[in-house]
């Protein structure tokens, strides 16, 4: 189980990083100042990259959990 979460947490962080280069590139590039947004970019998009990866993880969690109690409910009124 902690495989698959972990696993999602590195998927976030693939794509915030992913998202954080172009960005940073693309500013960089429209600002002349390429040094300081290649390095900000990846920066930025690592956070991002985390967020993601804690609001996918939790929001399966209570995806989860909720689903236990409504098959206890369907148990109970059988």
């Amino acid at each position: 189980m902690n495989n698959n979460k972990d696993s999602r947490n590195s998927s976030g962080l693939a794509l915030g990083l992913c998202l954080g280069v172009s960005l940073g590139t693309a500013i960089g590039a429209a600002t002349d100042n390429m040094g300081l947004w290649m390095a900000l970019g990846p920066a930025f998009g690592l956070l991002f990259g985390l967020v993601i990866g804690h609001r996918n993880a939790s929001g399966e969690e209570k995806n989860g959990e909720e689903d236990d109690d409504m098959t206890d409910k369907e148990d109970k009124e059988e």
